[in-house]
């Protein structure tokens, strides 16, 4: 049986803290194209960890597992870049009908980026632009960028210089929330109209029998009441999860509970399972990512409430920001979250109606 990995944010603390940034001059330019994920996953862990804007989304392992699930249909470019023989730069890209698109698939992944040591960004974007061109690609359409990305700082005026059409926009919203103390005082924080609706949600839901919500201590035998709740919840919802992406469900709840990363809750009413949330736990933050309920509960806002204890758990676990992710669901806004943009940016000429990529839907 392997060691068991130190917990990914333990290893990124260490690994920022202990090394600084390359200047520009220091990347000497070595690119090669690799189409396969085999024997690049310690590289590509320690080049993660010293990239900055780097989420749970890019790590080697969930975007391997991404691929072995949805990757059909796609051709697979790893473009890396090294510094004396050491990863300073990865592309992880797939294209197909001559578009680029990040590995991940906007159904199931929030944030994607490149991966790119700070210092070595303008010759990295320089060499992607080169690659893409000698491909004969007809252009890169990149999902899911924060706010803070290296891309969006990069590459759209090197793109420019070399003669590619760009465009930028704000493609969806994370709504998130900054914690404060305690429950009362995110109560406090609340709209008075959404201040009162929660109270009188909560105690409707409390005078409807025992009410018992928690955090499963084993995510992975739990499963099976997520998968259910989950696709109980609208036909939107049912429909989104295949039984591929069931698989895919519980092949990254394998890969990310051991390491702390999953925090799977229930609601119980009388005993009985009523609704789920899947929340990733990350340092200083927990990311809501998807949910469900039983729609015979559902005039008691089950769902909704779940998501309010899920908030006051991380509040009494010392948490700092509640991440509600992608997508602009009015409970998001009930329960206090501020829109944070999330953007797009094509460069080159998209065919008219191009999809998005292979793995879009409901979560």
């Amino acid at each position: 049986m392997a060691a068991p990995r130190r917990p990914w944010y333990n290893q990124v603390t260490a690994a920022r803290a202990g090394e600084g940034s390359v200047t520009p001059s220091a990347c000497s330019v070595e690119v090669s194209p690799v189409h396969t994920f085999d024997g690049l996953a310690t590289e590509w862990e320690r080049l993660w960890t010293q990239c900055p804007s780097a989420t749970l989304f890019s790590r080697w392992d969930w975007q391997s597992l991404w691929w072995r699930h949805f990757g059909q249909g796609w051709a697979l470019h790893l473009l890396t870049m090294r510094q004396a023989g050491r990863l300073v730069g990865l592309a992880p890209l797939m294209v197909r009908d001559g578009v680029a698109l990040f590995i991940g698939g906007t159904a199931v992944a929030d944030y994607l980026d490149f991966l790119v040591r700070p210092g070595c960004e303008e010759a990295f974007f320089t060499e992607v632009l080169a690659y893409a061109r000698a491909q004969g690609w007809r252009g890169l359409d990149l999902h899911c960028l924060q706010p803070d990305s290296p891309t969006l700082r990069y590459l759209p005026e090197l793109a420019t210089r070399s003669d590619w059409p760009v465009q930028t926009m704000v493609e969806d919203v994370c709504p998130r929330l900054r914690l404060p103390r305690d429950f009362e005082s995110y109560l406090a924080g609340l709209t008075k109209k959404d201040r009162h609706e929660l109270r009188r949600k909560l105690r409707r839901l409390y005078g409807s029998g025992t009410v018992h919500w928690y955090a499963a201590s084993d995510p992975l035998p739990a499963m099976d009441d997520f998968i259910r709740l989950h696709r109980q919840s609208t036909p939107e919802k049912a429909a989104f999860m295949t039984p591929l992406m069931e698989r895919f469900f519980r092949e990254m709840t394998a890969l990310l509970a051991p390491e702390g990363l999953v925090r799977l809750y229930f609601l119980e009413l009388d005993g009985l399972r009523v609704a789920t949330a899947y929340c990733f736990e990350l340092p200083g933050e927990v990311w809501l990512y998807n949910s469900g309920y039983d729609p015979a509960y559902g005039r008691l806002s089950v769902g909704l409430l779940l998501k309010a204890f899920c908030i006051q758990d991380a509040i009494a676990r010392g948490k700092e920001v509640f991440d509600f992710l992608r997508g602009r669901e009015p409970y998001k806004y009930d329960l206090g979250g501020v829109d944070r943009p999330l953007y797009r940016l094509v460069v080159g000429q998209l065919p008219p109606g191009e999809e998005e990529n292979g793995a879009c839907g409901w979560r």
